[in-house]
């Protein structure tokens, strides 16, 4: 069986982990990956690893002495991205996204995102939407693929920029690119 048909049946099998049913299109790959720093040793978070497919193109994207954490919360997924993708520049965390700040310290240079918000509830949607934001580095994006417009508002209310753009050829996946235009770095006043 061709791994494209074995993808799609692992996550029908999943759809209210994954939230989808297929892997996201290359159109979609390309365009939710384009605003990953090319310079430096940039930290990428990926939420929704699936298998593999936005995580090998941010490693394309990546340069070389950049990382990317990647979480998955199915550990089946997990082990499919370990020896399908051998770079020593992956770290692969089998949890939910909603555990960012225990397994990432920042600063944060992109968030890259395709995981299912229309299945969470309100609680940790925005526990997940706030914490990745309060580590991102400033002028930095968190970028995140749904089936839906519902969810833009969410992201509304915390990043001070977002733009929502749509695939041509797949009317129903929507990329929203928002950015973090404040610092968050405490100061102390006393």
């Amino acid at each position: 069986m061709n791994q494209k048909l074995k993808t799609s049946i692992a996550f029908a099998r999943n759809l209210f982990v994954t939230g989808a049913i297929s892997e996201t299109s290359r159109a979609v790959e390309v365009d939710i990956c384009k605003n990953i720093p090319k310079e430096g040793s940039p930290v990428i978070v990926e939420f929704g690893m699936g298998h593999g497919n936005i995580t090998r193109q941010i490693l394309e994207s990546l340069p070389p002495k950049g990382k990317i954490y990647a979480f998955e919360v199915k550990s089946s997924f997990c082990e499919v991205v370990r020896e399908a993708i051998k770079d020593e520049r992956l770290i692969i965390v089998n949890d939910g996204a909603e555990t960012i700040s225990q397994h990432v310290e920042g600063p944060i240079h992109a968030v890259i995102s395709s995981i299912p918000f229309s299945f969470f509830g309100k609680e940790k949607g925005e526990k997940i939407i706030q914490d990745s934001y309060d580590l991102l580095e400033k002028d930095h994006f968190f970028s995140q693929v749904l089936y839906t417009k519902h969810n833009f508002k969410k992201f509304q209310r915390v990043f001070e920029d977002c733009k929502m753009t749509s695939n041509k050829n797949m009317f129903t996946e929507y990329i929203y690119h928002c950015k973090k235009l404040k610092s968050t770095h405490m100061v102390n006043c006393e």
